[in-house]
């Protein structure tokens, strides 16, 4: 901290984030930007502009290190390296926390520095730091809800329009929704790393990415809403865990809601993210899931509540667990171009474009699509909740 009491910045990335966070803090009085690295520099940034990574690790009196780049590398690099420098990191980089989470959480205990990524998973809604205030008064036994803005404005549309996916993608690319690219969100890959950063938070382990099992929306028609609808049923894409005796069930998936639950009513690019502690119950957090605001509004908060004395990360607890999603049981909508023995055993009902199954497990049913699609790409399932 400087001379003048001030939180002195290192702020990497000027991109939409980026952009936001520089400019939630000029406007604040107890912390400053005192340098940034970007690639791109948008008209009326002032601040000092470095290329040299170690320049911020030697200078002393910058304290706290802000990364907003986004992907692996050199965020990884970068960020592991600030903690090492004793400077308190915050990130919005759900990518980077969830690959290298124990890594980085034992790194920052090891150090005495701050390492928190509120915006990591929830945008703009302070959804891990409510989390944790859960965790540290009781269990946390269940973590689940809406935790992508893009599939769920996607969702919504369709369903409100009746119109075809790839429109639907357009407009939420046109809006800023959706990446050029927005593979990460449309096939799971997004929301699976919000998961298991909730879920290594909320239970106090450290989940491998990898065994939570993932499906998309890629695969999504008019066809399969039109049926929905007629089902008087919503589509929204549902991450899910629950706490097990020896183990976490783990897993994300379209999922066809009933109109009373809360999930079905969610528009646009917003998210419903819901806890349910051993006492309390059922809490949920609603907010914008992405936007340049709503996540820099995050990242800021951090660094208010690192100003204030926080230290650590929201959890020091780093027992590995094995996700085991055996006992979860549903019926399945199924979409495919033909029916082979296994679906043939599990047919419960015919629909024009496609069936119904008998209750089956979630992980025979995904092992099933992930076969599936080596002869039928566009295979797509959703579970009947």
């Amino acid at each position: 901290m400087s001379n003048n009491g001030k939180m002195r910045i290192a702020l990497l990335g000027l991109g939409t984030v980026g952009y936001g966070v520089y400019d939630f803090i000029r406007r604040r009085g107890d912390m400053e930007i005192a340098c940034a690295m970007s690639l791109v520099v948008p008209d009326g940034v002032t601040c000092p502009i470095v290329k040299n990574i170690e320049d911020i690790y030697a200078d002393e009196t910058i304290d706290t290190v802000v990364e907003v780049i986004g992907g692996l590398h050199p965020a990884y690099e970068w960020v592991s390296g600030a903690l090492k420098a004793g400077k308190h990191v915050i990130t919005a980089n759900k990518l980077l926390i969830a690959k290298h989470y124990a890594e980085l959480v034992g790194l920052a205990k090891e150090k005495s520095v701050a390492l928190r990524c509120t915006a990591a998973a929830g945008g703009g809604i302070p959804w891990l730091t409510s989390l944790k205030r859960c965790a540290d008064q009781e269990p946390v036994i269940r973590i689940s809800g809406i935790m992508n803005g893009t599939t769920n404005f996607i969702l919504d549309t369709m369903h409100r329009t009746g119109g075809s996916f790839s429109s639907a993608l357009e407009e939420a690319q046109r809006l800023g929704y959706a990446e050029a690219n927005p593979a990460d969100d449309l096939n799971g890959a997004d929301i699976r790393r919000k998961l298991v950063i909730s879920a290594n938070i909320g239970y106090g382990c450290v989940l491998d990415e990898n065994e939570v099992a993932v499906e998309g929306i890629e695969h999504i028609t008019d066809a399969d809403i039109a049926v929905f609808r007629r089902l008087g049923r919503v589509c929204k894409l549902i991450a899910a865990s629950r706490k097990l005796d020896g183990g976490i069930a783990a897993y994300i998936e379209p999922a066809l809601m009933l109109p009373s639950m809360p999930e079905s009513a969610i528009p646009e690019n917003y998210n419903l993210i819901s806890l349910t502690g051993k006492h309390i119950g059922k809490q949920s957090f609603y907010g914008q899931g992405a936007g340049r605001y709503p996540t820099a509004y995050n990242v800021v908060q951090d660094c208010v509540d690192v100003r204030s004395g926080i230290r650590g990360f929201y959890t020091e607890q780093l027992e590995p667990a094995h996700v085991d999603n055996s006992t979860i049981i549903r019926a399945y909508y199924v979409r495919t171009d033909g029916v082979d023995k296994w679906l043939q055993s599990k047919v419960d009902k015919i629909l024009d474009c496609g069936i119904i199954t008998k209750p089956v497990s979630v992980p025979e049913i995904h092992r099933w699509a992930k076969e599936r699609r080596k002869t039928d790409p566009d295979c797509f399932i959703a579970s009947l909740r």
